[in-house]
């Protein structure tokens, strides 16, 4: 019996693509780059594949959302309007107790005000935002794909990510040191938000490790 075509998954962080290893999965890291991303994601899918997951770091757009809770998607709206795989986040749900289930805005904007949070919560009625699900959503839907997404709040609606940090994420996923220190240099009153925000890094990588160690081999997909 041959083997089921692999599960893509979609992230921002090479590190984030680390916290799911093993056969059957295609992990992206799209590195901010909406372009690159499309890419990649167009040509694992076009090798052969059964769904596409955005999995990774997330930021809440909603109060009660806490660094390390889970939000598994119902629906996806911003750049393109999809729903997500019903059974799939249930599923995974499931798997991640104390997870909300609710919908995810994407448009690959940087938000950079917490009033604009708070109004894409509001408005969309969105709990979360990220930079790839947009992006994954698409390919999914020109190959015919399922799609979800599980991400771990690291970023609470309260909160902006420091310019150090914005300016961090290199185009192949990876953290530029370079351009953290020269941020830090420009604007050292910044430092105690980017050890904190870094803490908060650090517990969402180490709650991806373990969500994908409760989800199984194939991310708990049900097909």
């Amino acid at each position: 019996m041959s083997a089921a075509p692999p599960i893509i998954v979609a992230t921002g962080f090479t590190r984030e693509v680390r916290t799911v290893p093993g056969p059957g999965i295609v992990a992206i890291a799209g590195g901010g780059r909406a372009a690159n991303l499309q890419r990649a994601l167009e040509q694992a899918a076009s090798a052969g594949a059964s769904a596409i997951l955005s999995f990774g770091l997330t930021g809440g757009l909603v109060d009660g959302l806490r660094i390390g809770d889970w939000v598994v998607g119902s629906r996806l709206t911003g750049a393109i309007e999809q729903d997500c795989h019903a059974g799939w986040a249930r599923a995974m749900a499931t798997a991640l107790p104390g997870s909300k289930i609710g919908p995810f805005f994407a448009d690959g904007r940087m938000i950079d005000t917490v009033a604009e949070k708070r109004r894409l919560g509001e408005v969309h009625g969105a709990l979360a935002v990220d930079m790839e699900s947009h992006v994954a959503a698409r390919v999914a839907r020109a190959h015919g794909l399922s799609f979800a997404i599980a991400r771990i709040v690291s970023d609470e609606v309260g909160h902006l990510l420091p310019p150090a940090i914005t300016v961090s994420m290199r185009p192949d996923g990876g953290f530029d040191r370079v351009a953290m220190r020269r941020s830090l240099a420009a604007i050292p009153e910044q430092r105690a938000d980017v050890v904190q925000t870094m803490r908060q890094f650090l517990t969402g990588f180490r709650g991806l490790r373990a969500a994908a160690r409760a989800l199984g081999p194939r991310l708990a997909f049900p097909g």
